[in-house]
């Protein structure tokens, strides 16, 4: 037989899937470690005792009135040493305040207090049912990627933490208003 006489082999790639072949190629959400699940089921029983703690809290002062900073002073903890320190509030002031609000029924003053208290409560009580969710399925719900998804919620909300508190500055200083 002649090497000349055959005809060439061309190499070609398999063609390209349709849309309607698309899903059936995306990969199965992986299965999570025994580890990961522990983790998530510690974070769903801490936040639910973070919210056990802001139900517990008073956020309203004596005289009836939503308070706005220093709920946290009723666990004994000391005053913002920001604060106390340059007489400006921190960027985290009244975000414990904000969440007892929250879980007090009060998101009209809990927005007041601290809106990205609100905000960030608010993830955190998705954030429950969403773990337990991931540790019956053993898998993770809704999204791709749980350290993505978490870095830009980390992200977004150390953003938008200092915009307000930025905010919150610049507001008092073209007031002239006092913290």
């Amino acid at each position: 037989m002649d090497l000349h006489a055959r005809k060439p082999i061309a190499m070609v790639p398999p063609p390209l899937p349709t849309n309607e072949e698309l899903p059936l190629l995306r990969p199965e959400a992986p299965v999570l470690s025994a580890y990961v699940r522990g983790t998530l089921l510690g974070i769903a029983l801490g936040l639910s005792v973070v919210f056990g703690i802001a139900i517990w809290l008073n956020p309203y002062g004596d005289d009836g009135q939503p308070m706005t900073m220093e709920t946290h002073r009723q666990m004994g903890l000391p005053p913002c040493t920001f604060k106390v320190m340059s007489g400006m509030p921190c960027p985290s002031c009244g975000m414990t305040t904000s969440f007892a609000l929250l879980m007090h029924g009060d998101v009209w003053h809990s927005l007041q207090a601290n809106s990205v208290g609100t905000m960030l409560a608010v993830i955190c009580l998705a954030i429950i049912p969403w773990s337990l969710a991931c540790v019956v399925l053993k898998r993770p719900v809704l999204i791709v990627s749980m350290e993505q998804a978490l870095l830009r919620i980390i992200l977004g909300f150390l953003v938008l933490m200092v915009l307000r508190w930025g905010l919150v500055l610049g507001l008092s200083w073209y007031y002239g208003t006092g913290f």
